[in-house]
């Protein structure tokens, strides 16, 4: 398979993601209190949204490189 087809593929799949998702959301470990060998740690959450236009450049981006990947020369 040649590379822009490759990547164009990819782009595909992230558009349609985060035009379907909106956001990606991950939890990270935040220490709290650290009394010597006594560790208190919480968990936070973090959203973050993707705004719709870039599911959409990402997706007219893919099929471009799809299309152009498939193009003989």
């Amino acid at each position: 398979m040649k590379t822009s087809l490759i990547a164009g593929i990819m782009l595909i799949v992230i558009g349609v993601f985060s035009l379907g998702a909106g956001y990606v959301s991950f939890t990270t470990k935040e220490k709290v209190v650290d009394l010597g060998p006594i560790d208190i740690t919480a968990d936070k959450k973090h959203v973050i949204g993707i705004p719709q236009a870039a599911g959409i450049v990402a997706l007219i981006a893919g099929v471009v490189l799809c299309v152009a990947g498939t193009r003989r020369t």
